[in-house]
């Protein structure tokens, strides 16, 4: 089961990278399926997130990809809302958490299957900060009810206001971690932390989103990025859905 973990989580880490987005998306409907309370896979995927998207920015960093400015704001109010979710996350009926985390899922993958490309010169690069602070309180909040981290809120409502979807991808693995670290300490405090389960998914998750990171700045254009995010979103949302209906 150890070992079974472990490739999952590089595998999801790795994938979801390539849209900055946190592999907790894919990891959580997993671990719930392998038999993991949802509670303790909530804190687990979004230290996963953590440590995970903090390797895809060490690299970006190195490479000079990431616009920091537009990343201030949406940190500042998800790392604010994520401790807030998580906590109000106690009194949601498991079962509701679970098709939210469906709608979720169909929300953010019909996002990137339908939006429509831009032509590259079209992209904006300025920071329209009311709408990033209002994204990331946003996505914090929902980011600590589900223990996702939030990138998969993230990154559509960035690709509505026009951003790139590679700038997107790296905006969004700056932030995660600073989500993802509010949500966790919560969780933490109220003592649903399973450490062995969690250094498994770390270590993976470091791995696999760092190379998935240069993969998909090296290899991929924008519009095949958001394909695949697409198709895996949608993919898991049907998966989870089957295992709440039956």
């Amino acid at each position: 089961m150890d070992i079974l973990i472990f490739i999952i989580s590089f595998v999801a880490s790795f994938v979801m990278s390539l849209g900055g987005v946190g592999g907790a998306i894919i990891l959580i409907p997993v671990l719930i399926t392998l038999g993991v309370p949802l509670n303790t896979a909530r804190p687990v995927g979004l230290f996963y997130n953590i440590v995970g998207m903090t390797g895809a920015t060490v690299s970006n960093i190195k490479n000079k990809r990431l616009d920091v400015r537009a990343g201030i704001p949406i940190i500042i109010s998800s790392f604010l809302f994520a401790g807030a979710g998580a906590w109000i996350s106690k009194f949601i009926p498991e079962k509701t958490v679970l098709y939210l985390f469906i709608v979720f899922l169909l929300f953010s993958g019909f996002m990137f299957m339908f939006h429509k490309k831009k032509p590259e010169e079209n992209y904006r690069n300025d920071v329209p900060y009311v709408a990033l602070f209002t994204i990331g309180a946003f996505a914090g909040l929902i980011s600590g009810i589900l223990g996702i981290g939030g990138g998969g809120i993230i990154s559509p409502l960035l690709l509505m206001l026009g951003f790139n979807p590679k700038k997107i991808a790296v905006i969004t693995a700056f932030v995660v971690p600073f989500s993802s670290l509010s949500g966790f300490i919560t969780y933490w405090a109220m003592g649903h932390v399973d450490w062995k389960v969690l250094i498994i998914v770390s270590v993976a998750g470091y791995a696999g989103a760092s190379l998935g990171t240069a993969f998909m700045q090296k290899r991929l254009n924008p519009q095949t990025v958001k394909k695949i995010l697409a198709v895996i979103l949608l993919l898991m949302a049907g998966k989870l859905l089957f295992s709440v209906i039956h």
